[in-house]
């Protein structure tokens, strides 16, 4: 089985690497706060003005598997992150810790949940709509579940103003974006493809601002090997029992093998695209890129276990218990 390199890791790893050694500081690096702040406006307008509002009122109809897949993001992975919360503070920086919770809260990915699904012979028209839904909902729940888990924890601080700034940079561009359909949709489906790297490139600006501000800051300086030592074992285990459990609940629940497929994979999807412009709205830019990087862990691993998984299961015969 071959593994297609991910030309958008590279990216994100080299802007990272890049923030790291070619740091901006002083009015260079407001000038790129203000820019990523309105690329992270455009992100989520595209993201408003991508979605078919028709395709998701017919994919609606199969609330079952919706409400399950709602259910393990939102539900069941921010009550695994309620052990997180009892971690001493000496044992790890509060930063990469509230970056444990964080990755917890985070929306499922929709590509990626849609490519895995197909490949792996899914429900692909109820995997469009559940992850779709997930990032439309998760604008408006993660940041009310960040508010929830990370207030109360060490380093932690999420409150009005927080909320404000992602009705703002967020859920309004994503409003406008659904409003302009009738002028943008046209657009919006001749440019898909090169849209897709606009968005990634956003992304990628986002990562380089995050580890820019954390070197001169110096905020990573706080970073140990504890850090480490805990954040790899905790999003391993956290990936392997996601698969596991999402898996066999579909099981339980009765769904078919398509359904139970979809379950796994948009289940166990946490979104980097999403996940890194909220981060960048809710914390203190210093510290962003501490939290970021158990997502960034965990994405990376998710898409080389879902990629197996998903081979495994395509090329699989004939009917499964």
């Amino acid at each position: 089985m071959k593994l297609k390199l991910d030309l958008t890791i590279v990216a994100i790893l080299g802007s990272l690497a890049l923030g790291l050694l070619l740091p901006l500081d002083g009015q260079a690096a407001e000038v790129l706060d203000v820019v990523t702040k309105v690329a992270i406006f455009l992100l989520f307008f595209g993201y408003g003005a991508r979605l078919s509002t028709e395709e998701t009122v017919a994919g609606i109809k199969h609330w079952k598997l919706h409400l399950t897949i709602l259910a393990i993001t939102f539900v069941m992975y921010p009550l695994l992150a309620t052990p997180l919360l009892a971690i001493p503070d000496g044992w790890i920086s509060s930063a990469m810790k509230i970056g444990l919770i964080f990755l917890c809260l985070v929306p499922s990915t929709v590509q990626s949940s849609i490519t895995f699904t197909s490949l792996a012979g899914g429900n692909i028209p109820a995997a469009m709509v559940a992850a779709t839904a997930s990032n439309v909902l998760g604008v408006i729940i993660t940041p009310l579940l960040a508010m929830l888990f990370i207030q109360g924890s060490s380093g932690g601080s999420i409150g009005a103003q927080q909320i404000y700034n992602v009705m703002l940079q967020l859920l309004l561009p994503f409003i406008l974006g659904q409003l302009s359909r009738f002028f943008t949709a046209g657009f919006m489906l001749r440019h898909k493809k090169r849209l897709k790297y606009l968005d990634q490139g956003v992304i990628v600006l986002i990562v380089y601002g995050a580890f820019s501000d954390l070197r001169t800051s110096g905020v990573w300086r706080t970073l140990s090997w504890a850090d480490v030592a805990w954040v790899v074992p905790i999003t391993m285990v956290l990936l392997a029992f996601t698969f596991w459990f999402t898996w066999h609940l579909g099981k339980w629940l009765g769904f078919t093998r398509p359904d139970q497929i979809a379950i796994m994979f948009c289940g166990t999807k946490k979104s980097l695209a999403t996940g890194v412009p909220m981060a960048m709205v809710l914390f203190p830019t210093a510290t962003v890129g501490v939290i970021v990087i158990p997502l960034m862990l965990y994405h990376q691993v998710q898409l080389l276990v879902s990629s197996m998984l998903a081979n495994k299961l395509g090329s699989e015969e004939g009917p499964h218990a």
